[in-house]
């Protein structure tokens, strides 16, 4: 009996090493063509959009934005003049800047920039 044990041992150890090597496939490395080879997006937040007169005003006269890059400055601006309500994070205070782009309003949340922010990327 000891012998048919042996002889499955020996079966369930060659199917183990078989299937680790199987699993363990590397990829080739890169080719100097797959380096060069610019990666593409698609994606409409990088695309550079036409903005409104108060939104090039505030972005030093920039006729063209994207949503990143104006998130970016707006968000510059706030922390850079120290316009985050302390209290309460959420909540950021503006200054006569800031109130030219988000309609005027003396107080808004973080979740309300991107509503406000609409009304000055352009269609074409």
């Amino acid at each position: 009996m000891s012998r048919v044990l042996a002889g499955s041992r020996a079966l369930m150890a060659a199917a183990s090493s078989s299937s680790s090597a199987t699993m363990a496939v590397k990829k080739p490395p890169p080719t100097a063509v797959d380096a060069a080879a610019p990666k593409r997006t698609n994606n409409p937040l990088l695309k550079a959009l036409p903005v409104s007169p108060a939104m090039r005003a505030f972005l030093g006269g920039s006729p063209e934005a994207s949503r990143v890059d104006v998130l970016k400055k707006i968000w510059g601006h706030i922390k850079g003049n120290q316009l985050q309500n302390p209290a309460n994070k959420r909540e950021i205070n503006c200054d006569e800047k800031l109130k030219t782009i988000m309609a005027g309003k003396d107080k808004i949340g973080m979740m309300e920039i991107a509503k406000l922010l609409k009304p000055h990327f352009v269609k074409k």
